[in-house]
């Protein structure tokens, strides 16, 4: 049992030390693609589809979240970041941006969002300011929530309850527009 519980334990800090790391790394490569778009040195790809691709860097300054995001939802993305979430617009287009991270470790702070908070979301080509109109429960097939928008937004998505041990049975949304 001793064994077992160190093994675990090791995985465990393991894995928080890879995020940690990657999350120093990809805000050394977003500083370093602003600078080369600033410049006008490099050409920024307009639909990065690669899987784990570096997209950006999501703020919300009021409760502390900062984290980078990448493309797409897997579970290696959601480890080490937060998550464009596929068939979503991509940062700084029109559209419904669509962003995942898990509760228990990115997103745990989006417990105490508010109306009326504000989210930064950065990337190469610019920063781009958002305010939180709304917050909702659904469960976990309601993708409505996703849909495409006339407005430019960003939705937010993570499970819940938030202190669930398991598979969380909904997911917290939280909806904001730029401005």
């Amino acid at each position: 049992m001793f064994v077992a519980g160190i093994v675990l334990l090791s995985l465990v800090l393991a894995a928080t030390l890879q995020a940690k790391l990657y999350q120093e790394h990809a805000e050394q490569l977003l500083q370093n693609e602003i600078n080369a778009a600033s410049t006008g040195t490099t050409l920024i790809p307009v639909a990065p589809i690669k899987e784990n691709a570096l997209l950006g860097r999501l703020d919300i300054p009021r409760i502390g979240v900062s984290v980078a995001v990448l493309q797409g939802t897997g579970s290696r993305t959601l480890r080490l970041g937060a998550g464009h979430i596929e068939n979503t617009s991509l940062p700084g287009q029109s559209g419904n941006v669509g962003i995942a991270g898990h509760r228990d470790t990115y997103f745990r702070p989006l417990r105490d969002i508010r109306r009326n908070d504000r989210i930064q979301l950065q990337t190469a080509t610019g920063q781009f300011q958002y305010q939180v109109d709304w917050i909702k429960i659904v469960s976990p097939d309601d993708v409505s929530v996703l849909a495409a928008s006339g407005e430019s937004a960003l939705t937010l998505v993570t499970c819940y309850p938030f202190q669930f041990l398991g598979s969380a049975p909904k997911r917290f949304i939280v909806r904001a527009h730029r401005y």
